[in-house]
């Protein structure tokens, strides 16, 4: 495709985007996906809204990166029709969607889902409805393991990223990826792996606790385990006449 054309296509796709602030709005959505903070308290309140709302025939998805998905379809009338579809970030590049069956997802749903993804050009991987599911019960470990590294002194934050991007061909290390997700979204993960896993080995890094316990919670803040806000310049004093 020509750059012509895919700009073509782009302006194309915002055409048939229609921005709402009323869920009453979403009455005749096929598929509601659900992208909210990841707060299982705020998602299961929003599910049960949005199950009084939707057609009875409706898909409501979860992005959820590790919240289970039976408890968040148990507030609802439609169990069948739940189920998790988690985008990895940032979605517009990252080829691949987590789909995750509840405990009692029906195949019309995982296949519908599964044909929409494809749709978008994702590659789809399929997870059974456990903690962090395939994705962060892999990676968040990692992540909390070099907050760990870093709080006894074993290395830098720079050697620990340097080492795990030339060490593992990772195209980021684990403390800046931390700090692009988000230090308040990866303690949340780590919490729900810690609680539905039940093993001291997920236990949240004191360091990591106390970053999000002060602000720093990534890019997002401008601070994390890396700073990203600029220092303003020194005002140079105007020459006299």
């Amino acid at each position: 495709m020509s750059s012509l054309e895919q700009e073509a296509a782009g302006s194309s796709a915002l055409g048939r985007l229609r921005c709402t602030k009323s869920l009453e709005e979403l009455h005749s959505a096929d598929i509601i996906i659900e992208a909210i903070a990841e707060y299982e308290d705020a998602k299961r309140k929003l599910f049960l809204e949005l199950d009084k709302i939707a057609k009875s025939s409706a898909i409501l998805a979860s992005n959820t990166s590790s919240i289970s998905i039976t408890r968040l379809a148990s507030v609802t009338s439609r169990p069948l029709q739940v189920i998790g579809m988690h985008f990895m970030n940032p979605p517009p590049i990252m080829k691949l969607v987590e789909v995750i069956r509840g405990a009692d997802t029906s195949d019309e749903t995982f296949n519908a889902t599964k044909a929409l993804a494809e749709r978008f050009g994702k590659t789809v991987v399929c997870s059974q409805d456990y903690s962090g599911f395939i994705v962060n019960r892999i990676l968040m470990p990692m992540i909390n393991e070099a907050f760990f590294t870093l709080y006894t002194g074993v290395a830098t934050k720079e050697d620990i990223d340097t080492g795990m991007k030339l060490g593992t061909n990772h195209p980021m290390g684990p403390l800046e990826l931390a700090d692009f997700i988000g230090l308040d979204v990866c303690l949340s993960i780590m919490k729900v792996l810690h609680t539905g896993l039940g093993d001291s080995k997920y236990a949240p890094s004191p360091l990591l606790v106390q970053y999000v316990d002060a602000g720093r919670l990534g890019r997002k803040r401008g601070i994390g385990v890396y700073e990203y806000r600029k220092v303003p310049e020194p005002v140079k004093p105007s020459p006299r006449l």
